[in-house]
């Protein structure tokens, strides 16, 4: 049992091999929105992901999980950069330089369509954070990526997620949730139209 304490296959590497992952890092896109910093995910943002992961907040995201678990799926996201050019982005707050949660544009298992997916800290809750970084991914998937097709996969009961992707534009689609069996409701994101500019935040 390794709940909570930090494990060696969660210690960033060293030498040469850190050098490389640092140059890994910085190829992938970084976004800048009035409030939040989307950055390449990190080992040390792995705490933070475990944590969010192996609480009550993840009851709607297949959790919560074992830290192993967390960090199979923390994985999982991250290599979604290098197999298909999206992936996880770890939210950093401007003015605390603190880890606020995470955003994705990813695949996994079960998945139809490329799926925008978010999950903040409890102390990142209540403050428009998921909005501002959700919308800067969409944009980028949507805008630079010119992905034909973005989803977000809400499960029954995560009202607040239904809520979030409604706010963004998004709309249910009856027919791409037939294609998953009904098992959750899926909100379609429409092709960016005019400037592709972003709308208030909350």
């Amino acid at each position: 049992m390794t709940d909570g304490v930090c494990q060696p296959w969660e210690l960033p590497a060293s030498g040469p091999a850190a050098i490389f992952a640092d140059r890994l890092q910085a190829m992938l896109p970084v976004l800048d929105t009035p409030r939040l910093t989307l950055r390449a995910p990190m080992l040390d943002d792995f705490a933070t992901y475990a944590a969010i992961m192996g609480s009550e907040r993840a009851l709607h995201m297949h959790g919560p999980m074992s830290r192993e678990d967390a960090y199979l799926d923390f994985t999982c996201t991250v290599a979604g950069w290098l197999l298909r050019g999206h992936g996880l982005w770890t939210v950093i707050r401007k003015d605390t330089g603190a880890v606020a949660g995470f955003v994705l544009v990813n695949m996994e298992p079960g998945d139809q369509e490329p799926e925008l997916g978010f999950f903040l800290t409890d102390e990142a809750e209540g403050h428009g954070f998921a909005t501002e970084a959700a919308q800067a991914a969409r944009d980028h998937a949507l805008g630079a990526l010119a992905l034909e097709r973005l989803v977000s996969y809400v499960a029954h009961g995560n009202d607040r997620s239904a809520r979030l992707a409604e706010k963004l534009g998004a709309f249910r689609d009856a027919v791409a949730e037939a294609a998953v069996n009904d098992d959750c409701r899926v909100y379609r994101h429409a092709p960016m139209g005019g400037d592709g500019g972003m709308e208030a935040y909350a």
